[in-house]
């Protein structure tokens, strides 16, 4: 099969590789629908960590083709969406709704790689949710979306405790900042504020549900949403960048009492302990329990309620995968659906 590889910082190819095969009774094969690039894969890419002949790809729709003999939820012809995360689905960390942290994770990027034609899902009951049937095509790039960046900026928003009467800060225009957007609309929050440069996300997140955007960034950002809430700050902010800067931004922006949900893969992040004891801020994030979320966000992108698949601003063949980086790591897309 095809599947995409990064040897090094900048140097993607698309390469064949052994056909996966099940292992052990709880796996199954999926032949991938769709896949895509995610903001996360630019690190490595580069330079930011070292990839050495790494499998990439983490996002993931696709149809069953053979199952072991201990899945029990799932059978061949069953169209999929899976986690960025292998979890077991049974055990203490999983039950208590933290499958991403599951006593058996794997992550699906680098020991297994779904920017390829098909992927061996390890513990295939407790990663993948099925489909109530198989999808029109024009709802595959939101249920792709649901695999990690839209479970993610939801799960943000979540975390962040977005809802009815509160006022969300998004730090980050990316895709998962965009999908943040949404969830907190979804959420009934009551304003959404959007830091943003880039005139096309910003329609985007407008259209998503944002109410203002400012433009500024670090403490000048800061002072320009102090400025929009009188001088209070947000009660719930959405990180979704990972640096030190995106971090103290999101801290500064929210009042006393407030809390921020925390998603961009931190890349040496050191919060001064002064400033967030007096910040009285709740903080909590890591990587997204996506699969927590699966069958609320599956069912309302099958009733059409909401439509993360515009996030995709650029689609390319799998064979494109390299130029499908470019793109992203120069900001010619904000995020890149890979065809099969």
């Amino acid at each position: 099969m095809r599947a995409v590889t990064m040897h090094a910082p900048g140097d993607v190819r698309v390469e064949d590789r052994e056909d996966p095969r099940i292992i052990e009774p709880t796996d199954a094969v999926i032949r991938l629908a769709a896949t895509c690039i995610c903001g996360s894969d630019l690190w490595p890419y580069r330079g930011a960590d070292s990839p050495d002949h790494q499998h990439m790809g983490h996002e993931y729709v696709g149809v069953v083709e053979e199952v072991g003999d201990g899945v029990s939820t799932l059978g061949v012809g069953d169209f999929v969406v899976g986690s960025f995360v292998i979890s077991c689905g049974t055990c203490e960390i999983c039950r208590e709704g933290h499958p991403s942290r599951c006593v058996h994770a794997i992550f699906v990027d680098g020991q297994i790689g779904t920017q390829a034609e098909r992927a061996r899902i390890p513990f295939a009951d407790g990663t993948l949710v099925k489909t109530p049937g198989m999808p029109d095509p024009e709802l595959i790039p939101s249920l792709l979306a649901a695999s990690d960046v839209l479970g993610t900026g939801w799960f943000a928003a979540d975390a962040a405790g977005a809802g009815p009467g509160r006022t969300v800060a998004v730090v980050g225009d990316g895709a998962v900042g965009l999908m943040g957007v949404l969830a907190a609309r979804q959420m009934g929050a009551e304003r959404i504020i959007v830091f943003s440069r880039h005139p096309e996300r910003q329609a985007l997140a407008r259209e998503y549900g944002a109410t203002d955007i400012i433009e500024a960034r670090g403490d000048e950002g800061v002072a320009a949403l102090k400025e929009l809430t009188g001088g209070l700050g947000t009660h719930s902010t959405i990180e979704a960048v990972g640096t030190q800067e995106s971090m103290m931004q999101a801290i500064r922006a929210t009042r006393p009492g407030g809390a921020v949900g925390f998603v961009g893969v931190s890349h040496d992040v050191q919060i001064p302990g002064d400033e967030l004891f007096f910040s009285a801020v709740h903080l909590h994030g890591g990587p997204a329990p996506v699969r927590r979320y699966l069958p609320e966000l599956i069912d309302l992108i099958w009733r059409r309620e909401i439509d993360p698949g515009k996030v995709f601003d650029l689609a390319l063949p799998l064979a494109e995968a390299a130029e499908g980086y470019a793109a992203m790591d120069e900001r010619r897309a904000a995020k890149v659906l890979l065809t099969l």
